[in-house]
């Protein structure tokens, strides 16, 4: 049996990936609302480079087959985009809250799909530019600009899902040289390198309770990635992806009943539309990977 050939676990890996991931992004906000968003990225990132490292190092070559690469700076860029992109993300957390960022961020794969063309060389079909034309409609209903309830900093969470739909189309890229463990590798160094630079400057000790809620927060973090990845070791993206969208629902659930967030309707008409044009692309997708 290949190791793509059991949907079931890997679907079942999604939604505990989705749930760890939510859990993570709601620690991320307690700790954000106390000290500085960098300090706190930088000290996950700590514990991300470890995890990355000891998996490099139990592996054949260790550290030097790991790093090898034949994207050395699209790499490098990578790994600093998506350190980029958490601090904006966990920015938003505190600003805007968990509910809104994520039916925000939730657009990230219909960006993907709109930009597979300039970066990957992708032909994109109008079917596939009317679901990211909904998907934006539904973020507009979210933002509702024209009724003077907008605020500039609903555009953080946009912007993080620029970042991170641009740095999933950049490790699609890396991945036509590169393995998995490449990646995985480069992106924890480079993002702990950059945010070592970036929050060491704002260091300042944390409470001793609070030393127990970064814990959970490295461990998370880790646990989530290697739920993910494998997910996609037990079955194929197109079978597990549209699941990813559960960690809204999870993500909805911590902020109404820990952060006493409230669902808006048009959050909810607005994340409804941007997830059924997302799910709509993934389908897509799938057939034309089918054909």
């Amino acid at each position: 049996m290949r190791s793509t050939d059991r949907p079931g676990a890997g679907i079942a890996l999604m939604i505990a990936a989705t749930a760890v991931f939510a859990l993570q992004d709601g620690v991320s906000r307690h700790l954000a609302e106390t000290y500085n968003v960098l300090m706190v990225v930088m000290i996950r990132y700590w514990f991300f480079a470890a995890f990355v490292i000891a998996l490099a190092r139990r592996r054949a070559g260790g550290l030097r087959a790991a790093a090898a690469s034949g994207y050395p700076l699209l790499q490098a860029f990578r790994g600093a985009l998506l350190a980029l992109e958490i601090c904006v993300t966990v920015l938003s957390f505190v600003l805007l809250g968990l509910v809104e960022t994520h039916a925000i961020f939730a657009v990230y794969p219909l960006l993907v799909a709109a930009l597979s063309g300039p970066v990957l060389g992708e032909r994109v079909g109008w079917r596939r530019w009317g679901a990211i034309a909904l998907g934006l409609v539904g973020v507009l209903v979210i933002l509702q600009p024209g009724r003077g309830l907008f605020s500039p900093a609903a555009l953080i969470p946009l912007a993080g899902a620029f970042g991170f739909a641009l740095y999933g189309l950049l490790t699609r890229l890396v991945a036509r040289r590169d393995s998995t463990e490449t990646s995985f590798f480069w992106t924890g160094t480079v993002g702990a390198a950059v945010m070592t630079l970036a929050g060491i400057g704002f260091w300042e000790p944390l409470a001793p309770a609070d030393w127990g809620w970064m814990a959970l927060l490295c461990v998370s973090g880790a646990l989530g990635h290697w739920l993910l990845i494998r997910s996609y070791e037990l079955a194929e993206a197109s079978a597990v992806q549209p699941f990813a969208y559960l960690q809204l629902v999870f993500v909805t659930a911590i902020g109404i009943t820990v952060f006493g967030e409230a669902l808006r309707p048009e959050v909810a008409l607005g994340a409804a539309l941007v997830i059924g044009a997302g799910l709509f692309t993934l389908r897509r997708n799938r057939l034309r990977e089918g054909r």
